[in-house]
């Protein structure tokens, strides 16, 4: 399978995501029962909580992505790819979820909102009751902004990992083919030092032939006289 890489093994990390899915699905549930109770309270921390975690698990499908890609077989490759997009099909289905639950609940504060004004003018304390769900209103857009800062982080630090890996993986790809290079260099070199021993083999030869040939030549002559 596939080796260590940033925070565990794929298996690891796998295994992380769909722990996280499970609190995230669990604290859904939760908001909704909230929502449909009778008071149809809110809880801030608990949807901030679950957004983080939503944020987290698409962090870790970018790291699975780039794990699931290393391994060497195909069978593996495709059944580890199905596996994480599951894995994401499922956190951008949490997601969807979270966002309609924060856009029912805006609308059911401003709703509230809108009575307690109506409710004010009509009996003279409609500062008190304002003044309540402006707090609250505060309080849920401090929520959002903290969830959406770090919602940003997450996605920067998944694009310097991302960016990371990538460079590691030029550097290993140059590496590779330096050594290539290197190795073709010496296999040249080798061929070129037989070469030049050949060719002053073959001068060698050429020369005695010569001076064998003119000797010959000479003692011809001299026999025929």
């Amino acid at each position: 399978m596939a080796g260590m890489e940033g925070g565990g093994t794929l298996s690891e990390v796998y295994q992380s995501a769909r722990k996280l899915l499970l609190r995230a699905r669990d604290g859904i549930e939760r908001l909704e029962r909230f929502e449909s109770s009778v008071s149809g309270t809110d809880s801030p921390e608990l949807s901030f909580a679950v957004k983080k975690d939503i944020s987290q698990i698409h962090s870790l499908c970018a790291d699975m992505d780039r794990l699931w890609r290393s391994i060497p077989a195909k069978s593996q490759r495709d059944l580890w790819k199905r596996k994480v997009e599951q894995v994401a099909e499922e956190a951008d289905s949490l997601k969807d979820s979270l966002d309609k639950y924060s856009m029912r609940n805006q609308r059911r504060m401003l709703e509230a909102k809108e009575r307690a004004e109506l409710l004010g003018r009509a009996n003279g304390e409609s500062a008190h009751v304002l003044r309540i769900f402006d707090e609250e209103a505060q309080a849920m857009q401090s929520v959002r902004n903290s969830s959406r800062m770090l919602q940003e982080s997450f996605e920067t630090g998944t694009a310097i990992l991302s960016k990371y890996a990538e460079q590691r993986d030029r550097l290993k790809r140059a590496q590779r083919k330096a050594l290539d290079v290197l190795n073709t260099v010496g296999l040249s070199n080798s061929v070129l030092r037989l070469i030049e021993r050949r060719n002053r083999v073959d001068t060698w030869i050429k020369y005695v032939g010569m001076v064998l040939t003119v000797v010959i030549v000479y003692f011809f002559w001299k026999w025929t006289r």
